[in-house]
């Protein structure tokens, strides 16, 4: 499964520093090849002849009857691949939901593409043909749940009167307003009937044995149909007022989180206790960022892993990485070069009025190449891991010493593509878009910077 995951390499080298360029390339491609999560589901579960085997559990033959699989996310299509491999025919019936634009099919298992990372009306349909699926298991069955980042947004089974167009309007005021994931998530969990652990409770009296992506700190998963919510009604309230949304969310959405904060019967799950129920991860962000350094050490590099968390502006982390790489060039501190500064997690953009295209990694290198001493070999690329930065086919950005000053030769203003959000435009006038197309995986964003 592991491969050459940049498309454009060859595009990428023509500019700055090939040789740098190829090696940050390397590492990045090293990074996302130790994140999807095929090979780990495979080591995870095991089918012997008298019992299927999933971690620390086992299941000897005779204590199940039927295997389900019911999946979604934009690393979930890996995991199912794992999963067919091991069961083969004997998958009763199964679907993973898949960000549109993923074409590999499967023989047992439906492969449903579906919107991200504004929901439309393909996530109510994903969202049906799940339920229908879980309805079927019965106490004697397992239901394989391969549950991973972007399940928020491609599958939704909107509570009360809330429609679709609603649903969208929600999902991309929360988008533009800089608001972590987290706290995204926080209001998405309680319009939803499906998620805040209601998967786990539609698949009862079934056996599910959730495979998930480790990607939220500290050390929690999120796929939140299969996990207790810590947030409450009151919670989803407060990021819309904290973000003054309130007044801006329609009517209905308004409607249903009132009736929560009145009726605490309709809270999402605050515990699975009772069920029956395992969850496992099968890929990391710092597995990845291991992987990273592993691959900067061979190329001659010392690696240092910064974060594996590192949150905020997306541009803002840039100017971070840029101040570092700065005292290194100019102090040999707190690292001597040639080094390689490797961070993971996930990064925001704050919209205010009308926007280009582009996302936080893109935003991120240009943020970069803006603060960036202009001595010195240095290159410096950030890219999301699932192959898809903000609402656009670009994986990422490329960016080094010498950007400045092909910028200036362009006419090229990165602190105005800063401030319009049109990072896209400008790293395509530059020539330093990454391209991966769908990974298969989704552990939030790797970066590198590379200081020789």
């Amino acid at each position: 499964m592991n491969g050459q995951y940049i498309q454009n390499i060859a595009h990428l080298l023509n500019n700055g520093f090939g040789d740098m360029r190829q090696d940050t390339l390397e590492i990045i491609n090293s990074g996302i090849s130790n994140a999807i999560p095929y090979r780990a589901t495979l080591d995870l579960i095991q089918v012997n002849q008298d019992e299927i085997v999933a971690g620390k559990h086992r299941y000897p033959k005779g204590s199940w009857n039927k295997i389900y699989v019911v999946g979604v996310g934009k690393g979930s299509f890996p995991i199912a691949q794992a999963l067919e491999e091991r069961f083969g025919e004997r998958i009763e019936k199964g679907i993973v939901v898949v960000k549109a634009g993923e074409t590999r099919k499967l023989e047992h298992i439906e492969v449903f593409q579906s919107s991200h990372p504004i929901p439309d009306e393909r996530s109510i349909i994903a969202a049906q043909k799940m339920m229908e699926i879980l309805q079927q298991a019965g106490e004697d069955d397992l239901v394989f749940a391969p549950i991973t980042g972007g399940s928020s947004a491609m599958v939704n089974a909107p509570a009360d009167d809330i429609d679709i167009s609603e649903l969208r309007t929600v999902n991309e005021l929360l988008l533009k307003c800089g608001a972590e994931i987290g706290k995204i998530n926080t209001v998405r969990k309680h319009l939803c009937m499906l998620k805040g652990g209601r998967l786990v409770q539609h698949a009862q009296p079934a056996k599910v044995i959730t495979l998930t992506l480790n990607t939220a700190p500290p050390d929690m998963p999120w796929p939140d149909m299969c996990l207790p919510d810590p947030t409450t009604y009151q919670d989803a309230f407060k990021v819309l007022q904290d973000y003054e949304l309130w007044d801006k969310v329609p009517l209905s959405v308004q409607r249903r989180l009132e009736r929560g904060l009145a009726c605490p019967e309709l809270e999402t799950l605050k515990s699975l206790e009772g069920m029956k129920h395992t969850l496992y991860s099968v890929a990391d962000p710092v597995s990845a960022c291991i992987a990273a350094a592993n691959k900067a050490r061979e190329l001659g590099y010392s690696p240092h892993i910064l974060s594996t968390a590192l949150e905020g502006e997306a541009k803002d982390a840039g100017i971070f990485l840029a101040g570092i790489t700065n005292e290194i060039l100019q102090h040999a501190r707190p690292f001597r070069s040639p080094c390689a500064l490797i961070t993971g997690g996930e990064t925001t953009v704050t919209i205010n009025g009308s926007c280009g295209e582009g996302g936080p990694n893109q935003e991120t290198v240009l943020g970069f190449a803006a603060k960036l001493y202009k001595r010195g070999e240095v290159v410096f690329a950030s890219v999301d891991t699932d192959g898809t930065d903000g609402p656009c086919d670009i994986a990422g950005g490329i960016v080094d010493t010498k950007t400045m000053e092909r910028a200036e030769a362009l006419n090229l203003n990165l602190n105005n593509a800063l401030q319009q959000h049109n990072s896209s435009h400008a790293l395509r006038l530059l020539g330093d878009e990454i391209i991966t197309g769908h990974t298969g995986t989704n552990v939030m964003n790797l970066r590198v910077v590379l200081i020789k």
